[in-house]
């Protein structure tokens, strides 16, 4: 185990319940349930650079979309045919 840091966090009674809990069923320290969830999210979750550029493209497509024409066209089916074709693939 590498250098320790301190940290101080506030947590809500319900979280520390459950860790305190959590430290006595595994037989480890409350810290060490706090570093392995830590450890967890950051497996989980892995984090990544948001491209922030690609967002700011979408948002000036959508409000091309939004501003331009409405879309001509008819769809291709009815909203009751699909709804009778769901019902009918669930057996209802």
């Amino acid at each position: 185990m590498g250098q320790m840091i301190r940290k101080q966090v506030y947590i809500e009674a319900l979280q520390d319940q459950i860790i305190k809990q959590r430290a006595r069923m595994l037989g480890i320290t409350e810290a060490e349930v706090i570093r392995r969830a830590i450890d967890t999210q950051v497996n989980v979750f892995p984090s990544h650079i948001r491209d922030l550029d690609a967002w700011e493209r979408e948002k000036e497509f959508i409000s091309r979309r939004m501003s331009g024409p409405p879309v001509t066209g008819r769809r291709r089916f009815r909203r009751e045919e699909i709804y009778e074709e769901r019902l009918s693939r669930y057996g209802r």
